[in-house]
């Protein structure tokens, strides 16, 4: 089966071209951080313009490097939410057109549930299995009994731990995206500042990430309010620390009580070095994975991998009648 998949949810436009859940034909992403860079955060609408004007390109693209014929394409798939409700739209609409125009069958994927399947691109998920999904808008833990089954487990509170990490290096001055900047400086400092570790309660499975984040902020405005410096790559590592040992100690405790085969590790903070080192040695009797670097960013590629399994299960939409959603959780 050749699937064509679109993802458009924030400010990533890509397209990618798969046979069946594993092999890679294409995958074009199409990056607009520069763009973003000086706002220091996204901005909806210059995303969804910057979509509306690249989208065309990176389709052609992408079918050019697959080196396929589009009649060699058996079904399209897009990413109908979580998301930016402008950029959305403009990836279901290119989808849609395209869907129609070719007479194929359209399939809308959950993007939680594309990074979920990330892993499995270069990897074989084996169930039961237990995902942490951290990035910057969720972290979530999803117990899954098998493919496309799902039940959340926990969420976060409040702030997201790929937001927290953003809010905290904008306090430090740190340029965006700042997870990667803190990440980076965190391996060169020491947890010195001690701060405390949201865990809630241990036994559950929710995260709490403003009340670390309002603690960092208090540390550096009472800092400058005495005159004195903040070491940065202290607080980086102080801060990573805290987070990672929440995260850590919440996954273990899931995977123990559940009894799961395998743990998976997804989304754009999957990306983060600390996590991914520690991860790995301080649960080492389960089986971790975690997808490449450029595969726990927002990408079309998941979104193949998610698509072709979802459609084995559910088949194609009745008609081509597909909406957004800026909020979605796991069906």
């Amino acid at each position: 089966m050749i699937i064509l998949a679109v993802e458009s949810s924030c400010d990533e436009t890509s397209v990618a071209i798969f046979e069946n859940d594993k092999t890679v034909l294409s995958h074009i992403v199409l990056s607009q951080m520069d763009i973003h860079a000086i706002y220091g955060g996204v901005v909806p609408e210059i995303a969804s313009r910057n979509h509306i004007v690249h989208m065309t390109r990176v389709f052609e693209q992408a079918i050019l490097e697959a080196k396929i014929d589009v009649k060699d394409i058996d079904l399209v798939a897009v990413t109908k939410g979580p998301g930016l409700i402008g950029s959305l739209l403009v990836g279901i609409n290119a989808a849609t057109a395209f869907a129609f125009a070719h007479q194929l069958p359209l399939i809308g994927v959950n993007h939680l549930i594309g990074h979920i399947y990330a892993a499995n691109i270069e990897n074989d998920l084996k169930f039961p299995a237990l995902a942490l999904l951290v990035s910057g808008g969720h972290t979530e833990l999803i117990y899954m009994k098998d493919h496309m089954e799902f039940k959340l487990l926990g969420t976060t509170m409040d702030d997201a731990v790929g937001e927290a990490y953003d809010k905290v290096a904008r306090t430090l001055g740190l340029p965006y995206p700042g997870g990667p900047v803190v990440d980076k400086l965190a391996a060169l400092g020491k947890d010195t500042y001690h701060l405390p570790r949201p865990y809630l309660d241990k036994t559950a499975y929710n995260f709490s990430f403003s009340g670390l984040k309002s603690a960092v902020i208090n540390v550096v405005h009472n800092a400058n309010q005495r005159g004195e410096e903040i070491n940065v790559n202290d607080m980086c590592a102080s801060f990573q620390a805290s987070v990672l040992d929440v995260l850590i100690e919440k996954t273990r405790n899931a995977a123990n009580q559940l009894g799961v085969e395998q743990i998976i590790v997804a989304g754009g903070v999957a990306a983060n070095r600390g996590l991914r080192s520690r991860i790995f040695k301080e649960i080492p009797d389960k089986n971790i994975i975690i997808p490449s670097m450029k595969y726990c960013t927002d990408n079309a590629a998941m979104i193949a991998a998610a698509a072709y399994y979802q459609y084995k299960k559910e088949g194609p939409l009745p008609n081509y009648l597909l909406g957004g959603y800026s909020s979605l959780d796991f069906e």
